[in-house]
């Protein structure tokens, strides 16, 4: 059976944690920053975990990772 290729696009947003699941980074983040409260800047900044509706659907974009 052939490999599996790697969906690029997916594969430079998503990392894989120690235990399996997927993280990614929160969008929202690019420009108009003065009018975000910095509370909600400082919230950005971190990552979030996939939702796990969408984690089979996105491990198949990714299946080496």
């Amino acid at each position: 059976m052939p490999k599996m290729k790697t969906k690029r696009g997916a594969a430079k947003r998503l990392k894989k944690t120690a235990s399996g699941k997927l993280k990614r980074h929160k969008g929202w983040k690019s420009h108009l920053l003065e009018a975000k409260r910095p509370k909600r800047r400082r919230r950005l900044r971190k990552g979030q975990l996939i939702s796990k509706a969408d984690e089979r659907r996105l491990k198949v974009l990714v299946p080496y990772l």
